[in-house]
């Protein structure tokens, strides 16, 4: 195995091992909350706008709903904030304050509230343009030094590193929630409840109409 695939195979540079009932759990609270009653848990309410819209930029509705409209971000809010352990936390607000402040300074902008999808979708982009070798070098260097990060030592992981980790978690994530969510699980993707008979090598095309499983 190389070191590439060894380093997405830790999981969102920083390894998150959850069990499938907790995980379940977890997606069916969020199934009937509504945008604008939502208090984030974890994050504050100014982030949490952050958080909608992003998911939104990396998600959009077309055909099919926004990231938004099925709660992934209530998702992630609830995720980071009962099952990350407190160095992921750390480092997640973190990353984040990393995101909105380069966005601010992107923008011209002085306070997080004033950020639309416009202003954010292009520094979305940058923040996830590096290079094979680059996306490497950042996965180590945040693994290597997440804790000195998380304490406070601004020399430990450089500001682009930040921003780049938090946008690669926020994408892996974004997608992660969605496809678990009820709503893609069963009306989007190809979804079986009760498995019928086992087909090793069936093409998709045929089995799914080209659709992933749900399950």
């Amino acid at each position: 195995m190389d070191r590439r695939v060894a380093l997405k195979n830790m999981g969102l540079a920083l390894g998150y091992t959850v069990a499938t009932p907790t995980l379940l759990s977890l997606v069916q609270g969020c199934k009937e909350v509504e945008i604008v009653n939502w208090t984030p848990d974890f994050f504050t309410i100014e982030q949490g706008n952050i958080l909608i819209k992003l998911v939104d930029i990396i998600l959009p509705k077309t055909d099919t709903p926004s990231a938004s409209e099925v709660n992934v971000h209530v998702f992630l809010d609830r995720f980071t904030n009962e099952i990350m352990e407190e160095l992921q936390q750390d480092m997640t607000k973190l990353s984040l304050n990393k995101f909105i402040q380069n966005a601010l300074i992107e923008t011209g902008k002085e306070k997080a509230e004033d950020l639309t999808s416009e202003d954010l979708e292009p520094v979305l982009a940058k923040a996830l343009q590096v290079s094979e070798e680059e996306e490497i070098a950042n996965m180590e260097l945040m693994i290597k030094n997440t804790s000195a990060a998380a304490k406070g030592e601004n020399d430990a992981v450089p500001d682009e590193v930040m921003r780049y980790s938090f946008a690669k978690n926020l994408r892996d994530m974004t997608i992660w929630g969605y496809k678990t969510s009820e709503y893609v699980g069963e009306e989007v993707l190809a979804y079986l409840p009760v498995p019928g008979e086992y087909i090793g090598c069936g093409d998709l095309n045929e089995l799914t109409g080209g659709k992933d499983w749900s399950l």
